[in-house]
């Protein structure tokens, strides 16, 4: 099975009534030949599949999810238009729910008030009857369709409980009201429940349209990170005629211009003019970056009083807002690892409740001959109506929707709801210094030549060829000093110690101490004495040499971001370990590490041995978060429990990293464990609520209590206390949105 035809998609589910149809979604979805994994996340209403496409196709799964009884939105026309297909089904389903919640709360109000108060009224029973048929039958009948369909593939959900219950009371009252003297002629006053029946079918529906809002508004970081984009922007072609197009017909190549006040539509690069752009919606940083010429600029963020234009160079799916919102989509459609139990449980929940229904109805029969088949059936009816799959099946999903989408809004990008709640256990975390601590911007502050600069063009062709971020410095000191590079031969790169290369068959080196003790040069005491002086001002130190002495010495600097003291600051208060790694000389790190509040380092690590030092504090116990540039840190990123990706732009390693920290402010690491803690904590919340409301409810309403105090629960009570539990599940889960992290 070759890697190329292994294909991950997220397709919206249509269909779904709680939590037990998305457990035999999930089930259809993972038998299907070519499938290797499934997961249907019910509070998204979506299912990310990782499938071969030589064994299967998005037309075959939606096949497979429509036998079920449900619908698979796939992308038909090739413009992959699926986002907007659910969005208007999802609008189209809210609309019609709450025009008949209206209309059976309605109807509901009078049957409920006559059976109260007015039952004794002449035809009392035939006007509940006509009032409470159409709630139940017609604005309530998508629970006996859908009860029907599961019928017919041997299966059972929400539907099925709230069909089997309000079906059983609506016939038992109309038997009671057509035929009263089969009751009576035994001493048993013939009760109708049509109140009953009718304000259970309200309650739910209800619930439902409650519980639709909340869910909607649990992917609200979704929807504004969709609206960052404009719908037009103005284009000049090479005549310089501006036209406004649609942003779905921008090219790669295209000039834009963009005016005070605009959304910026593609990503791209300054090419005349200069402006303040806001990229907090991006970043999550609020005071606005200055762009100008050949400044990178990014869809979705907001130009300020300047104007500018720019050449688009990522367009469509390709843009960094796009790419975000994708992994924002994925990362909230997963499933945090607690989830698993939970499904398991819902897959049984439904045939489990039938079987208690059914089981209280016996044993009243059994223990109260007198009155045992009324109670008996009342007590059927509300195990089946207070029996809540729905609060379980949204606990998990809702929080981390709702946490996930408050990262991504402050610049947090959690890839999956795992790495989410590995955040939590983090106590030890480790730091690359340059660009994560630092600001990654290193200067040649300081140069000394042993005679003279007659050779610097040979200095800095070798560093010129060099990929390293300290050659870019090097490179960037004497492209100000008009020196002209010079052709280098038998160019090679030594990792964790520098270059070398000839010119006539003599080699030159330039890189750390290592490189020069390693090829034996010697090291005339001058330069010694200016490395010294530099190191002890936490420089980090580059020699150059032929193949016998060392010619120059070279100070380059790199500034401690001040986001970086606050940030580990803050960590150490959270009882938080930090480490530092860097392939700097010893008594570098040790300077920049007392600067930055780190007593805990290690200095001259090759790229190499940083996964393995992770390795050695994890032998110890410890939960280790690694945060690098996704890139050259990937062995370390990999080994570590929780890898973070610090970046900005287009170059983001996204892919690499299990979160990403968009503005490369470090405050963002304790923020994402703050958060981390609080969606673990509300997940908690929830399922607590969720199990203690079941395990409480469904005995109470098999008349636990009756033998002890006479109390048995009236099945409208059990519609409301129903309705309510997926409710407070969900808005537990939206209290989060209102959290502080920072």
């Amino acid at each position: 099975m070759t890697k190329d035809k292994i294909r991950k998609a997220t397709f919206p589910v249509l269909g779904m009534g709680c939590a037990s149809c998305a457990a035999r979604i999930d089930k259809t979805l993972n038998n299907q030949k070519g499938v290797l994994s499934a997961s249907v996340n019910y509070a998204a209403e979506t299912a990310m599949i990782e499938y071969n496409t030589s064994e299967t196709s998005p037309e075959l799964l939606r096949e497979a999810v429509q036998e079920a009884g449900y619908d698979l939105l796939i992308d038909q026309n090739g413009e992959e238009d699926e986002d907007d297909e659910a969005e208007h089904a999802r609008s189209e389903k809210f609309r019609k729910l709450k025009q008949r919640t209206i209309w059976a709360v309605a109807l509901s109000v009078p049957v409920v008030i006559i059976g109260m108060f007015f039952m004794e009224m002449p035809h009392a029973n035939e006007i509940m009857w006509l009032l409470s048929t159409p709630v139940i039958f017609w604005f309530g009948r998508d629970f006996f369709i859908n009860a029907l369909k599961q019928l017919k593939h041997a299966s059972a959900n929400m539907d099925t409980l709230v069909a089997l219950s309000t079906g059983i009371a609506y016939f038992f009252s109309l038997f009671n009201m057509l035929f009263p003297d089969f009751w009576l002629s035994r001493g048993v006053h013939p009760h109708v429940y049509f109140e009953a029946a009718a304000v259970i079918i309200a309650f739910i529906l209800l619930g439902r349209l409650l519980e639709e809002k909340a869910k909607g508004n649990t992917s609200s970081a979704i929807k504004k990170l969709m609206g960052m984009q404009p719908k037009t922007v103005t284009i000049v072609n090479e005549q310089g005629i501006q036209t406004e197009i649609p942003v779905n017909r921008i090219k790669t190549g295209n000039i834009l211009i963009v005016k005070p006040g605009e959304k910026i539509a593609v990503d791209g690069t300054v090419i005349e003019g200069s402006s303040y752009v806001d990229e907090s919606m991006l970043t999550g940083e609020p005071v606005p970056v200055l762009k100008e010429i050949n400044s990178d600029i990014f869809a979705g963020t907001i130009n300020q009083k300047g104007s500018f234009r720019f050449y688009a160079k990522k367009v469509g799916k390709n843009t960094l807002l796009a790419q975000i919102i994708r992994m924002v989509q994925d990362a909230q459609g997963s499933k945090a690892p607690v989830q698993k139990l939970v499904d398991r449980i819902a897959a049984i929940f439904v045939p489990v409740i039938i079987s208690i229904s059914i089981l209280s109805f016996i044993l009243w029969m059994l223990f109260d001959p007198a009155n045992g088949f009324t109670h008996g059936l009342l007590a059927m009816v509300t195990v089946l109506i207070i029996a809540c799959p729905c609060a379980l099946g949204l606990a998990t999903p809702t929080a981390i929707m709702v946490g996930i989408g408050k990262g991504a809004e402050n610049g947090i990008l959690i890839k999956d709801a795992e790495s989410l709640e590995t955040a939590k256990k983090v106590n030890t975390v480790v730091l690359d210094k340059t660009g994560t601590i630092t600001e990654g911007k290193p200067i040649v502050t300081d140069i000394y030549w042993l005679d003279n600069d007659n050779k610097k063009s040979i200095f800095y062709s070798l560093e010129k060829l060099s990929e390293h971020p300290l050659a870019d410095a090097v490179t960037q000191y004497f492209s100000n000093t008009d020196t002209d590079p010079v052709s280098i031969n038998n160019f090679e790169s030594i990792t964790g110690k520098g270059i070398k290369g000839s010119i006539d068959g003599a080699y030159w080196y330039a890189g750390n101490s290592k490189l020069i003790s390693d090829n034996n040069i010697h090291i005339d005491p001058k330069l010694s004495q200016k490395a010294e002086e530099w190191t002890s001002a936490s420089k980090t130190i580059i020699w150059f040499s032929d193949d016998k002495e060392a010619q120059a010495v070279a100070a380059i600097s790199d500034k401690i971001k001040e986001s970086s003291l606050k940030a580990i600051s803050k960590l150490h208060d959270a009882g938080i370990e930090v480490y530092m790694l860097t392939g700097d000389n010893d008594a570098t790190a040790r300077e920049i590490a007392s600067k930055a509040g780190i007593t805990n380092y290690k200095a001259e690590v090759l790229p190499n041995e940083k996964a393995d030092f992770i390795k050695g504090l994890q032998q110890t116990g410890k939960i280790v978060a690694m945060v690098g540039d996704g890139i050259n840190d990937s062995a370390a990123l990999a080994q570590a429990d929780l890898s973070i990706a610090m970046g900005k732009g287009s170059d983001i390693a996204m892919d690499v990293a299990q979160m990403t920290i968009i503005s490369s402010d470090l405050n963002k690491i304790p923020e994402a464990i703050k958060l981390s803690k609080l969606t673990v904590r509300t997940i908690r919340q929830n399922l607590f609520w969720a199990f203690i409301y079941n395990l409480i409810g469904v005995p109470l309403a098999a008349g636990i209590l009756y033998p002890i105090n006479g109390f048995l629960l009236n099945p409208m009570i059990a519609g409301i206390a129903m309705a309510l539990s997926s409710v407070s599940v969900v808005t537990n889960s939206l209290r989060l949105k209102a959290k502080k992290i920072e």
